[in-house]
C-alpha cells in the first residue's frame, strides 16, 4: 500500500485521489433561481442521501479560489432548490450546464432543457428528468476555515418526489428504466451494469 498524507498534497492532487476511488458517484443535476429570477442549473457528483426521515440529501458545492458558486448563493438566498437525477438520456444536455456563465445567463437555455414548475416551491425543474426532488434548504455549513472556505455543504429536504410512471410501480422504482449515470473521475461516466442481489444476515 502507498500512505500519502493529505496535509502534504495540493487540493488538486486530494482531489484526484478522491474521485479516482469514489466511484461510482450519483450526480445530481440542481435548478435553482438567482435573486434577479434568473433560472441556474448545475451538476454535481458530490452528492447524496442524508436521512429517508424525514427525506433529505446533501450537495457539497465546491468553491474556486473561495469564491462561492451561483448555485450555492442562490439556494442561500432563497432558501429553495430542484434535484434531479442525471440519467442515459440527458446527460448530454446536462454536462453542457457544467460550462462556465455569467450569473445573469441561464445553463437551462444554453442546453436547450425544458423548465416545468414545481408544485411546492417556487424554483422549476426540468422535464426531461424522470426524477426530481423540490427542495427547502434545511441546513448549511461552510467548510475549510473562515480564510480560506473550501465549499458549501447544502442539506435539503425533499417536499415533493416527481417520478415519471413509467418507471414507478407499488412505491419502487426501476433501477433500469430509471437509466441512472454515473461520475468517475476525468471526463469518465459509467452507466447501470450488471445487477446482483446479496441477502442481508439477520
Amino acid at each position: 500500500m502507498i500512505a500519502i498524507d493529505p496535509t502534504q498534497n495540493t487540493e488538486r492532487e486530494n482531489y484526484k485521489l478522491l474521485i479516482g476511488s469514489i466511484i461510482p458517484r450519483p450526480i445530481a443535476f440542481v435548478t435553482s433561481v438567482s435573486k434577479d429570477g434568473v433560472l441556474n442549473g448545475a451538476p454535481f457528483s458530490y452528492f447524496n442521501i442524508v436521512s429517508s426521515n424525514p427525506p433529505m440529501v446533501s450537495i457539497s458545492i465546491q468553491r474556486s479560489g473561495g469564491i462561492q458558486k451561483d448555485t450555492a448563493r442562490n439556494i442561500l438566498e432563497t432558501k429553495e432548490f430542484v434535484i434531479h437525477i442525471v440519467d442515459d438520456l440527458n446527460v448530454d444536455p446536462i454536462n453542457q450546464t457544467a460550462a462556465s456563465l455569467p450569473p445573469n445567463q441561464s445553463e437551462i437555455d444554453l442546453a436547450g432543457l425544458t423548465p416545468v414548475p414545481s408544485s411546492k416551491i417556487s424554483v422549476p425543474g426540468i422535464k426531461e428528468a424522470k426524477v426530481r426532488f423540490e427542495c427547502q434548504l434545511e441546513h448549511s455549513v461552510v467548510l475549510g476555515g473562515e480564510e480560506s472556505p473550501g465549499c458549501d455543504l447544502i442539506i435539503g429536504k425533499i417536499v415533493q418526489f416527481h417520478i415519471d410512471h413509467e418507471i414507478y410501480e407499488e412505491g419502487r422504482i426501476d433501477p433500469v428504466g430509471l437509466g441512472a449515470v454515473s461520475r468517475l473521475a476525468g471526463t469518465n461516466y459509467a452507466k447501470i451494469g450488471e445487477i446482483f442481489s446479496i441477502q442481508r444476515p439477520k
